[in-house]
C-alpha cells in the first residue's frame, strides 16, 4: 500500500473534498485526484462515491477511513522513535490545558522545567477538558489535563492536582460573608460561566441536574479576565477553581455545601509513542507535584 497516498485519501475523506484536502496538503487538486486514483485501483475498490462536485465514502471507504487513522498515526510515532534512537530528539513539549491552569498552575511548572532543560520547547494548546481529550485520543496531542473522572481505557492518565470550586462573588454580594453557599442557592442567582466543553461548565451542568434546577446563565464565556470583571460589577456571580481569583482583593470565594472538589490528570494515550521531552515533563511533574 502507498502510505502516502493513504494519508491524501485520509485528509480527503476528513474534509469531505479533494479540493479542500489540497490546500491543506499544499498540493495541486490534480496530484491528489491521481494518487486517491492509484490507490483505488491496487487495492481494486471503490473508495468515493463521485457525485458532479460532491463525494461520499463507500463502504469499503468507509472502512478504511476507521483504519487509515490509527495506521498513518503508528507511522508517525515510528518515525520519531527511530530518530530518538538516532540521537536527534524533537525538542519540543507539547501540552493542552485548560485556560484557568494555563494561567495560574502551569506556569511556575514550566518555568522550573525550563531551568532543568532550557534546550526544550513549549507548544501549550488552551482549550476545554472534554475537546482536549477528543485531541489527545486522535493523536492531535500527545499530553493533555483531563478530568478524572470516565478516563478512557485508551489514556493513561496520572492525577497532579486536587482544587476546590468554589462560588465567587463581589464584595458587597450577600453569599460574601457566608461560611459556606448551598448548590440550590447558587443556581438561583445570575451566572456567568464557561462554555460548554470546559470542565467548571460539566461541574455546573451536573450540580443543576442533580438538583433538578435550571441555571440562570447570563453570560457564557470563556474569558477569565471578563468572567472576574463581570463579577467585581455585580452583574452575575461564577464559579472558579480558588487559584483564579484567591489573591483579588475585590473578589470572594466561598466553599459550596457540600464542598466541591475537582481531580485533574495529566494524560497521553497508551498506543501512543511519548517522546523523550514529552516523558521528561511528565517525570517532572509527577516529582514536583503533590496532590492532596
Amino acid at each position: 500500500m502507498d502510505f502516502k497516498a493513504l494519508g491524501y485519501f485520509y485528509e480527503v475523506a476528513r474534509l469531505g473534498s479533494f479540493t479542500r484536502a489540497a490546500e491543506f496538503l499544499n498540493l495541486a487538486q490534480p496530484a491528489v485526484s491521481m494518487a486517491v486514483k492509484r490507490l483505488e485501483q491496487s487495492l481494486e475498490l471503490n473508495l468515493f462515491h463521485r457525485h458532479e462536485r460532491q463525494i461520499s465514502l463507500t463502504t469499503e471507504g468507509e472502512r478504511l477511513y476507521q483504519q487509515a487513522g490509527k495506521i498513518l498515526q503508528a507511522m508517525a510515532d515510528a518515525e520519531l522513535e527511530m530518530e530518538e534512537l538516532r540521537g536527534l530528539e524533537r525538542g519540543v513539549v507539547q501540552l493542552g490545558t485548560p485556560s484557568m491552569l494555563g494561567s495560574y498552575h502551569f506556569p511556575p511548572i514550566i518555568m522550573a522545567f525550563k531551568h532543568k532543560y532550557p534546550n526544550l520547547m513549549f507548544s501549550v494548546y488552551e482549550g476545554g477538558a472534554w475537546q482536549l481529550q477528543q485531541m489527545l485520543e486522535k493523536g492531535e496531542l500527545d499530553l493533555a489535563v483531563i478530568e478524572a473522572e470516565e478516563v478512557p481505557d485508551n489514556i493513561e492518565a496520572r492525577t497532579i492536582l486536587r482544587e476546590e470550586m468554589r462560588v465567587v462573588v463581589p464584595l458587597d454580594h450577600p453569599f460574601a460573608t457566608r461560611t459556606s453557599v448551598p448548590v440550590e442557592d447558587f443556581l438561583r442567582e445570575d451566572l456567568v460561566i464557561f462554555r460548554k466543553g470546559y470542565f467548571h461548565r460539566k461541574v455546573l451542568d451536573r450540580m443543576a441536574e442533580e438538583a433538578g434546577i435550571e441555571p440562570r446563565i447570563n453570560v457564557e464565556t470563556n474569558l477569565l479576565p471578563l468572567i472576574r470583571t463581570i463579577v467585581k460589577q455585580g452583574f452575575a456571580i461564577s464559579t472558579l477553581l480558588n487559584m483564579a481569583v484567591e489573591n483579588d482583593p475585590e473578589l470572594v470565594t466561598v466553599s459550596f455545601d457540600p464542598p466541591i472538589w475537582l481531580d485533574l490528570c495529566i494524560a497521553w494515550r497508551k498506543d501512543g509513542y511519548l517522546s523523550r521531552a514529552n516523558q521528561a515533563f511528565v517525570d517532572f511533574v509527577l516529582q514536583n507535584v503533590k496532590v492532596e
